[in-house]
């Protein structure tokens, strides 16, 4: 009754079917790494930004670029407080508010974006305090440029003179006269009558969407390699009844010379 899987038409379904669940189960296998690499990298970032809390700041020299080994580090440098800015609708411990960013020049004669704090409420210039004059040095977790549109950054535009939605080197360059770092700190210690802002994990080390999207299709993967199993025992069931069917004389014989249909 099973001669007809001799059959080139069943040659070539069983040498589908061999291929495509093993390549189902790999792709699924390679998704759920995938997954289990963010679950990691999250917990080691956000180890990282509790260790490097206790760790020994260092030159800002010492830690770029901004890469996921250095993003959190404590970073140490001097210059003098430039152009400041606010950084609207920023949340802090569930509450709205905007940060206060100030821009440090170097003596390279670069910027490097410092986040001074955080304050309640909609974004005022007359309620930011003024940075101090002078040279100063200041130390915090160092941070990498933010991209408009990821994990909560605004992409708002047209916002007033004096903010801007995200504290990027792309943005901040339009902004003043003077070359900005690709990074950004925010201080240990906020200034006078402002909060500190905590920092962040590294960008792509959370359990974010992308993280889920691999779940997904890990799943997604395992059931193709069911479906296609399924498939097989049914067109194997199906074509075994109209074999059988044919050898106990209920159909015509022409018709059972004809292959079935695959459904």
């Amino acid at each position: 009754m099973y001669r007809f899987l001799l059959t080139p038409r069943w040659w070539g379904i069983n040498v589908f079917v061999l291929l495509a669940i093993p390549f189902c189960i790999f792709m699924g296998s390679w998704q759920l790494s995938r997954f289990e690499a963010r679950v990691e990298a999250h917990r080691t970032a956000d180890e990282q930004v509790v260790t490097a809390r206790t760790e020994a700041a260092r030159p800002l020299a010492d830690l770029l670029p901004v890469d996921q080994a250095t993003s959190g580090k404590r970073a140490v440098v001097s210059g003098r407080y430039a152009k400041q800015l606010l950084v609207p609708d920023r949340q802090l411990d569930g509450r709205d508010g905007y940060y206060v960013l100030t821009l440090l020049r170097t003596d390279s004669g670069k910027a490097l974006p410092v986040v001074r704090g955080w304050l309640p409420g909609k974004a005022d210039a007359a309620a930011a305090p003024a940075p101090p004059t002078g040279e100063v040095t200041v130390t915090g977790a160092l941070q990498a440029s933010e991209t408009p549109g990821d994990n909560g950054v605004s992409a708002q535009g047209g916002l007033p003179s004096g903010q801007t939605a995200a504290i990027s080197a792309a943005s901040l360059v339009n902004l003043v006269p003077y070359p900005v770092y690709d990074a950004w700190i925010t201080l240990d210690k906020a200034d006078a009558g402002m909060t500190a802002v905590p920092a962040a994990a590294p960008d792509n080390s959370g359990l974010d969407l992308k993280a889920f999207q691999n779940l997904g299709y890990t799943g997604e993967w395992f059931v193709f390699a069911g479906f296609v199993v399924f498939m097989w025992f049914r067109l194997l069931r199906r074509e075994a009844e109209f074999a059988r069917d044919a050898e106990l004389g209920l159909i015509p014989h022409e018709e059972a010379q004809q292959p079935t249909a695959t459904v």
